[in-house]
């Protein structure tokens, strides 16, 4: 079965990053040259899929209208729903159903940035051929803010714990998630936690209660990063800049739209002369057709 469909999650308060995010959505904050929001389309974008609903902040949707529009000029689709306060990320899709409906999906953060070598066949090994509940994770040096994965000896997860105090294990669960139309119905089943927020790693930990749950770790060439304070956006916009001086590009929508044949390519060029004179433009137009767009 095909994944077509994702969910971007682009809500929360970003507290951590005040006073910027007190009048602009963390999303849209820059990434180098582009705003973060694209990083997570585009890494779905070289992996299939163009079917895609952005969930933000009522005061921020038509901000997002404004800079994303319908996605027509990638040859994708857009559509917005509103979360009209954060309470959890399994509530996003709850907030989704309608988009979902009766297919399989794929949940991204929208300030989890994922890029590398070999990720794009991972992703499109997971999408194209999606048969399990999968999530992914990578191994950081700070697991315990994160949903810290531990495994069997033999390699299988046996549970999830969010951010622990005794950390047994250095493999985090990075902010993207694929499951079957199921999952609806295991969100009813959970409770609200402390944080007064639905949890996905109980809701993953349940997954892997019943057997239902594969994690994909990914390897040393893929770099993943949480935008979520000013020192990360600083040390990811700075390797993004230093990939592209290496003429490895990442997050460039409108190259990726072409090289999959979902934009002509005049209307390539047509999007290079709308950002003539910038940084962002300048990049679009030295991108050749090649499979070195993370």
């Amino acid at each position: 079965m095909k994944l077509k469909k994702a969910i971007i999650l682009a809500g929360g308060k970003a507290s951590r990053l005040n006073p910027i995010t007190s009048v602009i959505s963390k999303h849209l904050l820059p990434i180098y040259d582009k705003p973060m929001i694209y990083y997570p389309i585009s890494t779905l974008m070289l992996a299939g899929i163009r079917e895609f609903l952005i969930i933000t902040n009522p005061e921020h949707l038509n901000v997002y209208k404004k800079i994303l529009h319908d996605g027509s000029q990638w040859g994708i689709n857009i559509t917005y729903k509103i979360q009209k306060k954060p309470n959890g990320i399994p509530a996003a899709l709850i907030i989704g159903k309608d988009f979902i409906g009766n297919d399989p999906i794929c949940l991204n953060l929208g300030d989890h940035i994922l890029f590398g070598k070999g990720l794009k066949k991972i992703l499109i090994r997971n999408i194209e051929n999606f048969e399990k509940n999968t999530i992914f994770a990578i191994k950081t040096n700070n697991p315990s803010d994160y949903g810290v994965i531990n495994f069997s000896n033999v390699g299988t997860p046996i549970s999830i714990v969010e951010k622990p105090k005794k950390l047994t294990s250095k493999q985090i669960v990075c902010g993207l998630y694929l499951y079957d139309n199921k999952i609806l119905s295991h969100i009813k089943k959970l409770k609200v936690s402390r944080r007064n927020e639905y949890e996905v790693s109980e809701l993953n930990q349940n997954l892997i209660n019943n057997n239902d749950l594969n994690v994909e770790i990914l390897n040393k060439n893929i770099y993943w990063y949480d935008a979520g304070d000013p020192s990360r956006l600083l040390e990811v916009s700075n390797l993004v800049k230093k990939f592209v001086k290496k003429k490895i590009y990442v997050g460039y929508l409108e190259n990726i739209a072409f090289i999959n044949g979902l934009i002509s390519k005049k209307k390539y060029k047509d999007q290079i002369l709308k950002y003539k004179k910038t940084e962002y433009g300048k990049n679009l137009e030295l991108i050749k057709k090649s499979d070195e767009n993370y």
